[in-house]
């Protein structure tokens, strides 16, 4: 419960539930204590053992805790029971109404001045901001959450920071996501603090920044690592967002049938939790796997069962960057029309600070169906602006394909020499995929 407060408080709060019962000094004292104590320990001239707080508790009859601190255990561990409803009602995409506890349970914590819950709510706000896409907001609370928890040991304050690496990394930040996602893998490994909850976590938030980045075999190395902490969690949550990561390292490789395994595990899970939004972001990856083996109706499908639940759960962030990866499927299926006003809809809720690599693949899609339409100038217009986008988020392995579909498009129309700067600067960042930016890579684990 922490520190006790100041006698002064003590007394005057012994005081107030004295005179509230109606009992007199010498009652409250009797048969241990004098009435001379308890008129001193009032005024706040003398600290009160244990003992004599017990004492005073039990002829009180409230608690220990509370007279020490003015802090029920009960009413904690009660917030704590609110805290969790908290969590399930956000798990489920309820995210508005998850809002409204939070914000009610940060209050109680500020209140009663329980920092640990006050970090907890604010998690669990900062969860709520990344959900409807509220990065400011989010990367806010987390940071606050961090301030909460100065004094705990790192893998408290894993979550916090994680979640801090997230806000930055759905901004297009890759880089610096990486950064706070590394360094905070490397002090627990080197100070030999192996949490598998912690770990886990990091190694399955860094997956999505290095694939964006190109650095596949970084991402393949965090998949391997947080394969072999799953069975040291007890965090099935935990368990299946790994699972839903390490797909994608394993679609890299070419290892559809492994990375499907992998996103129905985590499906599996997502569905006994009913953690909605986790569940809708694994249908959308299965569809993902669909369309990497060309099996295009099947990713359709499954992206449009993944877009009517975070629409339900009003993800709206997460939902324009899965619109993009459909519009994608349609235009592969023929659709192209259908696919651009899907498109054009959703740029309007990504920006550079919002959802940067997905405005940029919508970009991208929109000029290669300018480009099948025969207008070449609203084609490079997208192409340019996609390209803007990726190399203020770092997303080496993008950058090197788009500059190729820019150099193609400037050779034919007969820009000779704008074409090939354009290969030149996607040569570079392929054969630098996102791996000489990043350092030294962060001490490995015990597994």
């Amino acid at each position: 419960m922490g520190e006790r407060d100041e006698p002064g408080t003590i007394g005057r709060r012994v005081q107030q539930l004295r005179v509230a019962r109606g009992l007199t000094q010498k009652q409250l004292a009797e048969p241990v204590y004098t009435p001379a104590y308890i008129s001193t320990l009032e005024a706040g001239r003398v600290r009160p053992s244990d003992d004599a707080l017990r004492h005073l508790a039990e002829r009180l009859g409230v608690e220990f805790d509370e007279l020490a601190t003015g802090r029920s255990a009960r009413q904690v561990t009660e917030m704590r029971l609110r805290l969790t409803e908290a969590q399930r009602v956000l798990a489920v995409g309820e995210a508005e109404s998850a809002v409204e506890q939070y914000t009610a349970l940060l209050a109680e914590a500020e209140a009663q001045e329980l920092p640990e819950e006050q970090a907890a709510a604010l998690l669990g706000l900062g969860e709520c901001a990344l959900d409807t896409g509220e990065l400011v907001d989010g990367r806010r609370y987390f940071e606050k959450a961090e301030e909460r928890l100065a004094d705990a040991p790192l893998p408290a304050r894993v979550p916090a920071l994680r979640g801090r690496a997230v806000a930055h990394y759905l901004a297009g930040e890759l880089r610096y996501a990486v950064y706070l996602l590394e360094s905070t893998i490397d002090e627990l490994n080197r100070g030999g603090l192996h949490d598998p909850d912690a770990l886990l976590l990091l190694y399955a938030s860094v997956i999505g920044p290095y694939m964006d980045m190109g650095a596949h075999a970084r991402a393949a190395q965090a998949a391997e690592f947080a394969l072999a902490l799953a069975p040291q969690s007890g965090d099935p949550a935990l368990v299946a967002r790994m699972h839903r990561s390490v797909a994608r390292t394993l679609l890299a490789e070419g290892r559809l049938a492994e990375a499907d395994a992998s996103l129905a595990k985590a499906a599996e899970l997502y569905r006994g939790l009913q953690l909605r939004t986790e569940l809708a972001n694994c249908h959308w990856m299965r569809g993902y796997v669909y369309a990497q083996n060309g099996e295009l109706e099947r990713a359709e499908a499954e992206m449009r069962e993944a877009l009517d639940m975070l629409s339900a759960a009003r993800a709206t962030l997460y939902s324009s960057q899965l619109t993009v990866e459909l519009a994608d499927v349609l235009h592969r299926r023929g659709r192209s029309e259908e696919a651009a006003e899907l498109l054009r809809g959703v740029l309007g809720g990504l920006s550079p600070e919002r959802g940067a690599v997905h405005a940029a693949a919508a970009h991208r899609l929109l000029g290669i169906i300018a480009e099948d339409a025969r207008d070449t100038d609203q084609a490079e217009e997208h192409y340019v602006r996609a390209l803007s986008l990726l190399e203020r988020a770092g997303a080496a392995g993008d950058l090197a394909d788009l500059c190729r579909l820019l150099g193609d498009l400037l050779r034919r129309t007969g820009r000779v020499e704008a074409a090939l700067d354009a290969y030149r600067t996607g040569l570079g960042h392929r054969t630098a995929p996102g791996t000489t930016t990043l350092g030294p890579a962060p001490a490995q684990p015990p597994v």
